[in-house]
């Protein structure tokens, strides 16, 4: 059985502590609540106040929870939130396009697919939900990567992979690609992460106006696409219908 880490047991321990009973704690009733030594207690309270878990009151020198914190837990909450409204309307947008329904998170430098509806037919599919897709050449890594800089930076950072002769993989080209897809609202897929496979995908954002995920459809080439080989246009009208429903359900307002 694998041994538990001392130091982030007692760092847990502390958090816990602080965030029960008195708001601000001196370094003295951290160290005897959790049996510690000062010496060992202010160690772990420096190392967690300088990763903006724990504050420290410059008058009293007590400690709280930090903001980094309350960022984490709305995060988890954002995403859960989101997962929540989009059922509805994904399985709605499913019914009308025929096709397979993503809903996708930036998750360190790729897409988290944190929801995903089953084309209604009775083809044999596979759950991707928990899968990660790239940032660069993806419509949903494309959507979070035009309006949510962070995905931005990871997107430009990372080294974009060349799945298909179609991937755009130079830092101008994807630039562009950015520009376009801020330009018309939504992002496209055309073979350019797996062969024979298309994908179109709109922006969710959140009560604060802020790209918290993407919604995409994505299936056969044939079937996505026109004869002009570009996403057919009321399929592109479904999906944005569908981002923006969901992202009033999150209180964004109309777009």
């Amino acid at each position: 059985m694998a041994r538990n880490i001392q130091s982030l047991e007692r760092a847990a321990a502390m958090l816990r502590l602080l965030a029960g009973g008195e708001r601000r704690l001196g370094l003295s009733d951290v160290a005897s609540s959790l049996g510690l030594a000062k010496g060992t207690a202010h160690g772990i309270l420096r190392t967690l106040q300088a990763e903006g878990f724990v504050e420290q009151d410059p008058a009293s020198g007590r400690y709280q929870l930090g903001a980094e914190l309350l960022r984490l837990g709305n995060s988890y909450l954002d995403v859960h939130e989101l997962r929540a409204r989009a059922l509805v309307w994904t399985d709605d947008l499913a019914r009308a396009s025929g096709e397979s329904v993503y809903v996708g998170v930036l998750h360190k430098s790729g897409v988290l697919i944190m929801h995903h509806v089953f084309r209604p037919d009775d083809s044999r599919q596979v759950l991707e939900v928990g899968a990660m897709q790239p940032l660069h050449s993806t419509a949903l890594g494309k959507v979070l990567s035009a309006y949510d800089p962070v995905a931005h930076t990871e997107a430009l950072e990372a080294e974009r992979e060349a799945f298909t002769p179609r991937t755009v993989t130079d830092g101008a080209g994807f630039e562009e690609i950015l520009d376009l897809t801020r330009a018309r609202g939504w992002a496209a897929d055309v073979e350019e992460t797996w062969e024979g496979v298309a994908s179109v995908a709109a922006p969710i954002h959140d009560r604060r106006r802020m790209p918290v995920g993407a919604v995409a459809v994505a299936g056969a080439v044939e079937r996505v696409c026109g004869e002009a080989g570009e996403p057919r246009a009321s399929l592109v009208a479904s999906v944005r219908d569908c981002a923006r429903a969901v992202s009033r359900d999150l209180g964004a307002g109309r777009f």
